[in-house]
């Protein structure tokens, strides 16, 4: 569970759930996929997800004195062949699925993916600053798959306003995610700066220092709270009950995350704001349901 990073997974399982059930249910919507084809996309998803954190630790095991992987507990034999699993049973689902919907070159995304995972792992983790922003556009593309696979193979001429309007929005959520994990991805790098200065990876709190980093990170969580306040005044202002959620929930928590940012750089305080970051993604993800009220 450790070597696939389960939690991280199942926040992009919540998330893509949430927009099939939360954003694509109430409103009726033409939609492609039924229970069973949306659990495939759940699963190919994860799949390659967790091939992907796989690849990453083996490639980091390379330069770490331990003999095995988390420490010892694994074996970089059995992290391979577990890399291999996961890798065909969601390149092989995605094939299913394209083929499900009548769109084979769908089928592509799951092995781009696939690629940029290996890609990022072998050589762009030791790039800064790509390092973080390729995480960000995996998860953010993770969300935007659903709409792929479900939304746009059912749009036709007479339901393309309305299909328009809830692509837009799960574009939205991912943008706020990208972000969002961008943050998350230079917060573990002033966590794990010790280890990456050890094995000669170059990151953000690396060249500009820890403390220097941590106030980046405050300046940039800017971005989302402006991002959150636009879309409050701009699709929320109307629903009193819809903007109050959101300001004690998801504008609060990056207050709280942005403040604390420019205040401290200890390691348990950094573990502290990662964990909030992951929540925000996760109530981020319950406010789909939200437009049910909103819209209709």
């Amino acid at each position: 569970m450790k070597l696939i990073k389960i939690n991280n997974l199942l926040i992009i399982v919540l998330a893509q759930l949430c927009i099939k059930y939360g954003l694509f249910e109430p409103f009726n919507i033409a939609i492609t996929l039924n229970g069973f084809g949306i659990s495939l996309l759940l699963i190919a998803t994860a799949s390659i997800g967790a091939a992907g954190n796989i690849i990453i630790e083996i490639y980091n095991q390379e330069n770490s004195e331990s003999e095995n992987l988390l420490y010892g507990t694994i074996s970089e034999k059995s992290a391979n062949r577990l890399f291999i699993i996961f890798n065909v049973i969601g390149v092989l689902i995605g094939f299913y699925l394209a083929n499900l919907i009548q769109k084979p070159g769908f089928a592509a995304l799951f092995i781009l993916i696939s690629g940029v995972f290996y890609i990022y792992a072998s050589y762009l983790k030791e790039l800064i600053v790509i390092k973080n922003i390729i995480p960000a556009l995996l998860i953010a593309l993770s969300l935007i798959v659903v709409g792929i696979f479900d939304l746009l193979p059912a749009i036709t001429e007479k339901n393309k306003e309305s299909q328009s309007v809830i692509f837009a929005i799960i574009m939205d959520y991912s943008i706020f995610a990208f972000m969002i994990v961008i943050l998350r991805e230079i917060l573990k790098d002033c966590i794990n700066i010790d280890r990456d200065h050890n094995i000669g990876i170059r990151t953000i709190p690396i060249v500009l220092g820890k403390n220097r980093t941590t106030k980046i990170i405050g300046l940039l969580t800017l971005l989302p709270i402006i991002s959150v306040v636009y879309y409050i005044y701009t699709y929320l202002f109307s629903n009193s009950k819809a903007v109050l959620f959101v300001l004690i929930f998801i504008i609060a928590p990056l207050l709280y995350f942005m403040i604390s940012s420019f205040s401290t750089s200890t390691t348990k305080h950094l573990i502290r704001l990662r964990l909030v970051s992951k929540l925000i993604l996760v109530i981020a993800s319950f406010s789909l349901f939200l437009y049910q009220f909103v819209l209709i």
